[in-house]
This record gives C-alpha cells, structure tokens and sequence, in this order.
C-alpha cells in the first residue's frame, strides 16, 4: 500500500496525539507539528504509510525526550487483562469456538492510540461478533490451521494482546505450536516483550521479537533471526492494519498469510471497499485483488 494524500493529515495527528498523551508545552506541541512538516516535505510516496510513520515516531519520542505511549500501553494492557475472563467465556460458550476467537481477535484491533483517543471496547466487541466481515476468509484460515502444526502469529497493540492471548490459547489447546512476534523496541503502543510478559504471554508460548521498531512488519528493517523465521514459516497471522500495509503483497506461494484487522482510515477502505471501521479477515493467495 503507498501512501495516499488522504494520509497526510492522519500524520499530523500523530504528532498532536503523542504531544497530548505526553502532556508537552506549547513550544514543544508546535516543534511537533513543524518536525511533521518537515518530514513530509520529503516523503517519499512509493512507500507504505507504515515506512513513514515510523521516521515520525522516532522524531516524536526523540522531540519528547521519551516514549509517549508508556503510560496508556500500561494502562489498557490493565484494563484488558480485567476482560480477560470475560472472553474466556465468550469463547467457551459459543458454538464455533475458533470463529468466536477469531472475531474476538478482530475487535481487540480497535485498541490503537496511534489513530483514536477513544474507544469503546465493548460495544466493538458485540458489533464486531454480530456483524458481517468485509473480507471473510475464516474458512481458509481454519482449513489452514488444521492442515499446519505450527503458526507463527504477529501481535500489533497493547491492550488488544489479551484478545490475541485467548486466540493463541485456543490455538494451544487444539494442538498447534504457536510463535508470537513482538516488536524489537517501542513504536507508538505495538506490542514489545514486555507486555508479553505483563500480559501472561510468554508464559504460555514461545515470543521472540522482530529486531525492529517499525510500524507494520517491514521485512528489511527487521533482524536476519527474525527474518529467517519469517521465511520459513508457513502459516501467519498477521494482525493489525499496519501489518496489512506491510505484508499484504508477500509473494510466496508456499506461505499463507491470514490478516485479521479493521480498517482504521479513508485511504485503506476505498482501497478495500469497505467503510471506516470495517472487519477482515483477508488471505494473503486470494486478496491481492483488493489492493
């Protein structure tokens, strides 16, 4: 995906919500946006969104002086931990166990501070297990997951790791030996090893990281252990639009890549056909149309 014209006020965003969440002065709010106007001013727009907003962030938290997202990562990384139980349930109790996680999943995708500064967790979660999805290839994921012992399954946010917890549990229970990648350091509130391990993550599967602190998974910035895994791996979930941005034009035939998200902007959804807010689960041998 390459940068749409649509993406250039969502970037000055970016920099107001992080001065927000950082709670800067005036002088430091306005650093911020001259710095985001500085960037764009040489963008290189071949490129995914993903590549640009991570050159931000590292000028942001090098402008703040530290990681703006610390705190609400912590936070939401808590207030998910107390639905854990929850969706435990939701799971337990429904009649497709795996569709039902896989939804869940989904609408854990919502929890994004990159893009929202409020959300409703719940009513995304009934919205999102009543509703259509755009893209639905929950079949082929399922027929995959049956035919591959092991997965290898890419985290996106904070908060939303405890529904990809009672996903990768699911998982662990029908057998499947289950690899869960987190980022090599902070990029706006991604997931790294320590809310792996704040959230009971690593306590239940192996996690290793991607050596990178990129948006999305942009494959050269990553390490080469990472990227060895990566290339031999043959079944993924990848999760979060960023990941999309980044992985949906993989070509590898004997890799099947399954991207669970929503789509969080104007750009991706016209691309996609579908509204803002939208749900997916799209694959990565059957949805290059789409993009």
């Amino acid at each position: 995906m390459k940068i749409d014209y649509y993406c250039f006020p969502c970037f000055f965003k970016q920099s107001i919500i992080a001065g927000n969440l950082a709670k800067v002065d005036d002088n430091i709010r306005l650093k911020l946006i001259k710095e985001t106007a500085k960037l764009i001013n040489d963008i290189d727009i071949t490129k995914s969104p993903a590549h640009f907003t991570t050159f931000l962030h590292r000028r942001i938290r090098e402008i703040i002086g530290r990681d703006p997202f610390e705190d609400i990562k912590r936070e939401y990384n808590a207030i998910s931990l107390n639905l854990y139980e929850e969706l435990k349930s939701i799971i337990n109790n429904s009649k497709n166990s795996l569709n039902t996680a896989y939804r869940l999943a989904i609408s854990g995708n919502i929890i994004d501070f990159g893009i929202f500064t409020h959300i409703d967790i719940h009513e995304t979660i009934q919205n999102t297990l009543s509703g259509s999805l755009t893209i639905d290839r929950s079949q082929e994921l399922t027929e995959a997951l049956m035919s591959n012992q092991k997965v290898m399954y890419l985290l996106d946010n904070t908060g939303e790791i405890v529904f990809d917890r009672v996903f990768i549990e699911l998982l662990i229970e029908i057998g499947k030996e289950v690899t869960v990648v987190v980022k090599g350091s902070n990029i706006i509130n991604d997931a790294t090893m320590s809310d792996a391990i704040d959230t009971g993550i690593t306590n239940i599967c192996r996690v290793i990281d991607n050596g990178s602190d990129c948006v999305g998974t942009i494959l050269e910035w990553t390490s080469p252990d990472f990227q060895k895994e990566f290339n031999e791996a043959k079944l993924i979930i990848s999760k979060g639009q960023g990941n999309f941005e980044t992985l949906h034009d993989h070509n590898d035939k004997k890799k099947d890549i399954f991207f669970l998200f929503k789509s969080k902007c104007k750009p991706l959804s016209k691309i996609l056909k579908a509204t803002k807010g939208g749900s997916f689960i799209a694959h990565s041998k059957k949805d290059y149309i789409y993009l």
